[in-house]
């Protein structure tokens, strides 16, 4: 990862942001700060992907990617967690 000074908040990003900031709240007037949403966030890709790995163990493949897989990260092929964001 390349560390960068600055943030560029497209459109798109700044929709996701909204939408992330909105689940993230505790209520329907609470504003939490962009460091809370983005920790939020990070957390959450961070516990998705032990999720997986988790599950693996447990259920059988086609069901960890009915109810784990996502557009950033998901089971491969029975075999592999991969990221799908790059």
């Amino acid at each position: 990862m390349s560390r960068r000074t600055s943030l560029k908040l497209t459109d798109e990003r700044e929709r996701h942001l909204k939408r992330a900031s909105e689940i993230v709240a505790s209520g329907p007037d609470d504003d939490p700060p962009m460091s809370v949403v983005i920790d939020a966030a990070l957390a959450h890709l961070i516990e998705s992907e032990e999720n997986i790995r988790n599950g693996r163990g447990e259920y059988d493949p086609e069901t960890v990617q009915q109810l784990c897989n996502t557009s950033v990260i998901g089971l491969e092929y029975r075999t592999r967690v991969k990221s799908r964001w790059r």
